[in-house]
């Protein structure tokens, strides 16, 4: 949730920071209802005094004055029921419309409406050239019988996939070593539930914005994450920690389920875009003083895990268009995907300040009394899509794998050939 100061003192700069991400929150509504809802708060409190006054007069009046008094106190009665109703009804519209409102986009953050639109702060490597007829993810995972989406459409529907042999070894030797550097960097090692409440989905920004992306399981009122950033995000809600502790920082591996909704034709074959996969996401409880340069040294954590596997790489700052409604600013490192000849998405970072913090009421011990946390959060490894990056840029012409050095000891070979083949 936004905070409130700047909706009352500074109106301009927050129009200014969501217009950037293309937000259309009704910011001038949102004021009234807010100066209104104050204005008769200030009245339901002096009514309810009178009301306790009134009642007093009751108690004290004698046989002449009594009808006069509880008449007096009927009718204050009604006033204070009158009032309690139209703030309810004035501070549900509040709610409903300010959480709509999104983090506001930080200044440094591209003014663009797409992906189009994202600063590219660094490129990385060089994409192979090949002197062979590449294969897409989808074909070299079914020659090699290690992705098959055939039977996980048969099984679950489009978009899911079976892993098999050595991609699910892959997948293992990934997630352990992107939990080996995380840990080097002071990361504590989480699972966390992967089914929330709705209150930790709306605590982090993700409802109601992106709620249609999410599975839900209707008998126990749960929600299944998108990612483990909401229930890390929850660990610490309602809680105050000690500004020596900051900042807290953890690595949670959890399966993420997206509905994918607003990807219709988009990314349909293979493993790259599904509704099921395994990540090991970073976060950060940080002090505000302090959150930016959390944010480059979550940053600079992603980089180091995706350029120990010699992919090739670039760093983009993401524009206002393409920022969720949490982050305040966000930046992602693309790798280059060969089948398509352009780099894709294979972690995303993102600083969102207090935003979350505010929702959840993780503070901090200051030496004024107690702060909000700033929240942060970056992507080690996404496993299956990070599976297709490896496996395209690594194929060779007889369709075989080379597996990256940092991951041949968890993989358990050098090469994935296809069965029947010599390793």
């Amino acid at each position: 949730m936004i905070d409130l100061k700047l909706l009352r003192e500074d109106i301009e700069s927050l129009r200014q920071g969501i217009a950037l991400k293309r937000s259309r929150a009704d910011l001038d509504r949102l004021a009234k209802l807010d100066a209104d809802r104050r204005s008769q708060q200030a009245q339901l409190d002096k009514a309810r005094s009178e009301q306790k006054a009134a009642s007093r007069e009751v108690q004290q009046a004698d046989d002449a004055s009594r009808d006069a008094a509880i008449s007096r106190a009927k009718e204050v009665a009604g006033e204070v029921k009158e009032l309690e109703s139209s703030l309810a009804s004035l501070t549900e519209e509040f709610i409903s419309l300010v959480a709509e409102v999104p983090n506001p986009a930080d200044p440094s953050v591209p003014d663009g409406n797409d992906e189009a639109d994202n600063e590219i702060v660094k490129v990385v490597g060089e994409p192979r050239e090949f002197d062979f007829p590449i294969l897409d993810q989808q074909d070299l995972g079914e020659k090699l019988d290690i992705i098959d989406t055939a039977r996980g459409a048969r099984t679950s529907g489009s978009r899911f996939v079976y892993l098999k042999g050595a991609a699910a070894m892959l997948e293992f030797a990934l997630i352990r070593y992107a939990l080996d550097i995380a840990e080097g960097h002071g990361f504590t090692p989480v699972i966390p539930p992967v089914l929330v409440r709705e209150d930790a989905m709306y605590s982090t920004g993700f409802f109601p914005a992106e709620k249609f992306e999410f599975y839900k399981a209707e008998e126990e009122d749960l929600y299944l994450v998108g990612t483990s950033e909401v229930p890390l995000a929850a660990l610490h809600a309602g809680e105050i920690v000690e500004s020596t502790d900051l900042p807290l920082r953890y690595a949670g591996f959890s399966s993420c389920f997206r509905r994918e909704a607003g990807t219709y034709g988009r990314d349909t074959r293979g493993a790259f875009r599904v509704h099921q996969f395994d990540k090991l996401e970073l976060f950060s409880f940080a002090h505000p003083d302090e959150s930016a340069g959390e944010h480059e040294r979550l940053l600079s954590i992603e980089e180091e895990i995706v350029g120990g596997l010699g992919l090739p790489y670039r760093i983009v700052n993401v524009c206002g268009g393409e920022l969720g409604a949490p982050a305040a600013k966000k930046y992602d490192i693309e790798v280059w995907l060969p089948s398509e000849g352009t780099y894709r998405e294979a972690t995303s970072c993102s600083n969102c300040t207090d935003y979350q913090a505010r929702r959840l009421r993780t503070r901090f011990r200051s030496d004024t009394g107690t702060e909000l946390v700033h929240t942060l959060n970056g992507t080690a490894v996404a496993a299956t899509r990070w599976i297709v990056f490896i496996i395209e840029n690594f194929q060779q012409a007889d369709g075989s794998i080379v597996v990256p050095e940092a991951l041949r000891a968890g993989v358990g070979r050098d090469l994935i050939t296809a069965p029947g083949a010599s390793a």
